[in-house]
């Protein structure tokens, strides 16, 4: 287990049974872990580390607290951005985050323990998979700042439909995590008690599988979003090659057998 306990992103490495899961913490809870520029230069920097990290097998994203997951970027520093160029540089940033998370090679759960809005939004669009406290409050602010939703709120119509997310892009009202679960946008809904035992036992499935397959599976995802239907089912066909020249599904589907062959002694 390791951290860097010091900074505003603080990672954790868990040695959990079946492999390597990483623990990734914005920590700024008395702004509601909103995203400044340093910070996300931290975020960036934290998840291009485990990114080249072959053992690594998860990544938990969650907020420090249990008021926000990530309230959105700092509107202090966004008020302060005077000309093209500084809007640019910031936006540019907090893209750089979402699209950090998207290029870890394994999956990325967020974890949602409270306010998700604005940029905060995007980066749980960005995990693959999203578990939240019933509590939680959802939303995209940004048209009552003077601003539009932008960036990763791309992800959203892929996620939630074109009606809904026009409804949360354009009029930004906060909606409830009942809601963005009956949506679509999260996944799991729970108490707040039963978070981390509902992350766990997402993990504890995840590490079921077979790594280099669930590797595969998430490169393949991405590349889909990409491409019609005719490339989309060229890029599986040359994935699928890739993973049985790996030998993981040889060996994969023998110990099966085996074991369906042991429960059949058995019985």
């Amino acid at each position: 287990m390791s951290s860097n306990g010091g900074s505003n992103v603080e990672t954790r490495l868990d040695q959990r049974r079946g492999g390597l899961v990483a623990v990734v913490t914005v920590n700024n809870p008395s702004r509601l872990n909103s995203m400044n520029s340093a910070l996300m230069d931290e975020f960036i920097e934290a998840f291009s580390s485990l990114a080249a990290n072959a053992e690594l097998r998860a990544v938990v994203l969650t907020g420090a607290g249990n008021k926000a997951f990530i309230g959105g970027a700092d509107i202090r520093e966004m008020s302060a951005l005077t000309g093209a160029e500084d809007g640019r540089r910031f936006i540019t940033r907090l893209h750089r985050c979402c699209d950090a998370i998207r290029a870890v090679p394994v999956p990325a759960i967020a974890r949602i323990n409270g306010l998700t809005l604005g940029g905060g939004l995007e980066i749980a669009a960005a995990c693959d998979v999203r578990i939240a406290v019933e509590s939680a409050v959802f939303g995209m602010p940004e048209v009552k700042l003077g601003i539009p939703s932008v960036i990763e709120a791309a992800l959203l119509p892929m996620l939630i439909g074109w009606g809904r997310t026009r409804q949360i892009l354009l009029f930004g009202e906060n909606f409830t995590a009942q809601e963005a679960h009956s949506w679509g946008l999260v996944n799991e809904l729970v108490s707040g008690g039963d978070l981390d035992n509902a992350v766990g036992r997402w993990l504890d499935q995840l590490l079921s599988c077979s790594p280099g397959a669930i590797r595969l599976q998430k490169q393949l995802i991405r590349s889909w979003e990409d491409m019609p239907l005719r490339a989309a089912i060229q890029a599986g066909v040359e994935s699928f090659t890739t993973a049985v020249r790996s030998g993981e599904p040889s060996a994969a589907m023998h110990d099966f057998l085996d074991r369906q062959k042991l429960r059949k002694t058995k019985s």
